[in-house]
């Protein structure tokens, strides 16, 4: 008989100094969103990042002199602007692929292994990673004490976690 896991199934807290205080357990679907938006913002700076560049290549190839008499004037070198423009656009694409391709790669490591709602058939088992947010707590750098609690069907699985200051 299928069994239904529930992230929404799965309760955390951290025991600081005689007080409890709730750790929010980080969904899929919020750590996709969260990517999606570090996308969004990525894509807006190598945007800005690439217009900027574009400006410089169209600004290249004018100079100014002066001669040992001097006369002052400016030049254009149609080979100078040629070739900034043509490694600004090459700089651009790499710079877009870059990006494109660091998105790609954070989703596929999202859906490949954070834990999700699922249903298991009888001897399947399942993993991966459960994200927690971390909770608002008094830094007192003693022992913290975690409590993972995750409901599968009828059982309920307790995981404690005792994290205590380097070297006690």
């Amino acid at each position: 008989m299928p069994i239904d896991f529930r992230v929404a199934q799965v309760a955390a807290s951290q025991h600081v100094g005689g007080s409890d205080y709730g750790m929010q357990v980080v969904t899929y679907e919020m750590l996709v969103q969260e990517e999606k938006n570090r996308q969004v913002a990525a894509a807006a700076f190598t945007g800005l990042a690439a217009a900027g560049n574009a400006y410089s290549a169209s600004q290249a190839g004018y100079g100014h002199y002066t001669t040992p008499g001097g006369r002052t004037g400016t030049f254009h070198s149609p080979t100078a602007a040629a070739i900034a423009q043509s490694n600004a656009t090459a700089q651009n694409e790499a710079m877009i692929a870059a990006t494109i391709e660091t998105g790609q790669r954070n989703m596929a490591v999202i859906e490949q292994s954070v834990i999700k709602d699922n249903t298991f058939m009888p001897g399947e088992w399942y993993g991966g990673q459960l994200h927690l947010a971390p909770p608002v707590t008094p830094d007192g750098g003693g022992t913290k004490t975690y409590q993972i609690v995750i409901s599968i069907g009828p059982d309920r699985h307790v995981i404690e976690i005792v994290q205590g200051p380097t070297g006690a």
